[in-house]
């Protein structure tokens, strides 16, 4: 039995169905973004990227507690 994905990365799938395109770009654009604070990423992907604040917010979550 696996244990269901919890925390920011439970958001993935929903995010790559809805979107179209796959997390690890997603996850690319914001190591690539010049931003560091987390709303002020949040806020870009919003804004930039038409992302809704969960999705968004999910993303920059899972960056910024180090994952890749």
């Amino acid at each position: 039995m696996t244990d269901a994905v919890k925390g920011p990365a439970s958001y993935f799938p929903a995010i790559e169905k809805k979107h179209g395109r796959p997390v690890a770009e997603w996850l690319e654009l914001i190591h690539a973004s010049p931003l560091t604070k987390h709303m002020e990423l949040v806020a870009w992907l919003k804004s930039a990227h038409g992302l809704g604040h969960g999705h968004a917010n999910a993303l920059v979550a899972h960056v910024r507690a180090g994952g890749k």
